[in-house]
């Protein structure tokens, strides 16, 4: 059973920077997509981005493209979101999430098996 733990977040600034993290056990990391998520209030959790398996190809929703990146250490076994020039609308607790069965990342939720349990992140204006 693979089990991701989250840490990192907190509360910000706008224009300030936060990095969450995500460590995998359980499974053979290597071989997983991994994607962050958000899910603020009243809303429905949305693809953040998403990382291949070795960490060449990575995907952004277009609302946080140029600002966050997502990276991973296969050998930590640990996906990171670093997220810069942080705005209020990006307040949300976020989420990182493993898929196993798929070859190229993908934003689509349902192919994500597993998730962490979440961590909030808040940015003030």
């Amino acid at each position: 059973q693979v089990q991701l733990v989250q840490s990192g977040g907190g509360s910000v600034q706008a224009g300030g920077s936060l990095r969450v993290s995500c460590a995998a056990s359980g499974g053979t990391f290597s071989m997983y997509i991994m994607g962050w998520f958000r899910q603020a209030p009243g809303k429905e959790r949305e693809f953040v981005a998403a990382i291949s398996w070795g960490g060449d190809s990575t995907y952004y929703s277009d609302s946080v493209k140029g600002r966050f990146t997502i990276s991973r250490d296969n050998a930590r076994n640990t996906v990171y979101l670093q997220m810069n020039s942080l705005k209020p609308e990006d307040t949300a607790v976020y989420y990182c999430a493993a898929d196993p069965s798929s070859a190229v990342p993908s934003t689509y939720l349902k192919w994500y098996q597993y998730w962490g349990q979440g961590t909030q992140v808040t940015v003030s204006s």
